[in-house]
């Protein structure tokens, strides 16, 4: 079985990847750089070169990894397949995130227009990157590989208006959302056309919870708990969470994202364990929820790099109760149907306070990133290589780009199980990116910081687009986006 990765070299999700086929006793998967891919094709200037690898310079923990042979063409003579997978290869598209210049590559492909470097935690050209994400996927699927995540779910879970409204239709539970709203005038007026006075304001493009607010109103009083640092006329991410009380900020901030566009949902009240709030990371893998991360918080925010601490999934399923643990799990299930050809998916779900009900927050292309977490012996990688070893393949039109109608027939086949849930109750080690959920009850005068406050957790560097790269620091600790 021959794979390959699209993906940041030096980025722990590709090491990782790697190792796990390695271990598997499968040739070590070929990484091809999205440097290389959004730097080289039709139109397309050579990438800088000084801090790009060299092929097969990089060292992974369980042996070298391999680049692809083939540097990126020169600008006077572009090869549209150089730089990407070919026919007969298995490929993984890994997250463009954690990379400065894979960020301005992307937004400079996006607009069409020279980009510039963002500064150090700067939240800047969600859409010009999504666009330069598509065109970048389009590059991929050309090449003829057998995609183990299609390009155009990648693009639908990146979207969160879009991906809200296929998840709505195919009957599954998500929180209410408004109509598209684009700046803060219209969304207040959105709010009170809907009785609404808690929201969740996210970015409709965005990661790491980047940009995201928790916004309430009461009477001429507002307040939103975020983790932008307003800074000028610039924002940014950073890692402790703050609160806004003063109606202009807010709207120099909602301003400030709407261009790049807005989701907004209502505030979900989920539920409690002591006095934090929580959720859940479930990574679905081949069709069946494996690895499952608790996340809690007493802030509104629940990322675990903004200081934030798992919690005990065991004491969650007692507390939610067999049948509405279930229940959440086979939601967690239907949602990665609506993605049949796309091997893996991070759900982001919220139990409602009482336990009785559930709904789903996101779904994260991305969204596999959980370190030492284990189901059968197998941590995310390792579990996605049994899949693919032991006969899964993605389900897809036969004209569709990436399509195969054949199981995988290869020798080299681990055996596993691909039932069961990991429990995990320790810190997650390492710095990962999140992305926004809904939680919260009582007035809407209420703290936005306490028990009861809305939240957002995921883990991993960035379900989507590397919208800023990287959160800058607080007492001295430092995370990437």
């Amino acid at each position: 079985m021959r794979l390959a990765v699209v993906g940041n070299p030096d980025n722990r999700r590709v090491t990782l990847f790697v190792e796990a086929a390695v271990r598997a006793g499968l040739p070590v998967p070929v990484v091809h750089p999205w440097r290389e891919v959004l730097s080289s094709g039709p139109g397309a200037a050579p990438p800088p070169t000084a801090s790009s690898p060299s092929p097969g310079s990089a060292v992974a923990g369980a042996g070298t990894v391999r680049f692809a042979a083939a540097g990126p063409p020169a600008a006077s003579s572009p090869s549209p397949r150089s730089a990407v997978p070919g026919p007969g290869t298995f490929v993984r598209i890994e997250s463009p995130g954690e990379d400065a210049e894979v960020d301005r590559l992307l937004r400079e492909r996006g607009s069409g227009r020279p980009a510039v470097a963002a500064e150090h935690g700067e939240i800047v050209g969600a859409a010009a990157a999504f666009a330069g994400l598509r065109w970048a996927l389009d590059r991929v699927a050309a090449g003829g590989g057998v995609l183990l995540n299609q390009p155009d779910d990648i693009l639908t879970m990146s979207d969160k208006p879009r991906c809200h409204a296929l998840l709505s239709a195919a009957g599954i539970p998500v929180p209410p959302a408004l109509p598209p709203v684009h700046d803060y005038a219209s969304l207040r007026a959105a709010m009170a056309d809907a009785g609404w006075n808690r929201v969740f304001v996210k970015p409709a493009h965005g990661s790491s919870a980047s940009g995201v607010l928790a916004f309430a109103t009461a009477g001429r009083r507002v307040t939103a708990a975020t983790s932008v640092e307003l800074s000028g006329d610039k924002i940014f991410n950073n890692l402790r969470v703050r609160r806004y009380d003063d109606e202009a900020s807010i709207r120099a901030i909602v301003d400030r994202l709407g261009p790049d566009g807005l989701h907004v949902e209502r505030w979900y009240p989920k539920a409690t364990l002591g006095d934090r709030v929580l959720d859940l990371r479930v990574v679905v893998i081949a069709g069946e929820p494996r690895h499952v991360v608790v996340r809690t918080s007493r802030s509104p925010m629940t990322n675990l790099h903004l200081g934030n601490t798992r919690g005990d999934v065991a004491a969650v399923r007692a507390a939610a109760g067999a049948r509405s643990w279930a229940a959440a799990m086979e939601t967690c299930a239907r949602v990665a149907a609506v993605f049949p050809g796309t091997l893996h998916a991070g759900v982001d779900l919220m139990f409602r306070t009482g336990w009785r009900d559930h709904a789903v927050a996101e779904v994260n292309a991305f969204g596999d990133l959980l370190p030492r977490v284990l189901a059968d012996g197998l941590d995310t990688y390792g579990a996605q290589i049994a899949a693919l070893t032991a006969g899964w393949s993605p389900a897809l039109p036969p004209d569709r780009p990436g399509a195969t109608s054949s199981a995988l027939d290869e020798p080299g086949a681990v055996p596993s199980s691909l039932d069961g849930l990991a429990v995990a109750s320790s810190t997650l080690g390492g710095l990962g990116a999140t992305s926004s959920a809904l939680n919260g009850s009582g007035a809407a005068s209420s703290a936005l910081n306490g028990p009861g406050a809305a939240s957002s957790a995921l883990e991993g560097p960035g379900p989507c687009l590397p919208r800023s790269v990287g959160l800058r620091p607080v007492d001295g600790r430092v995370c990437r986006a």
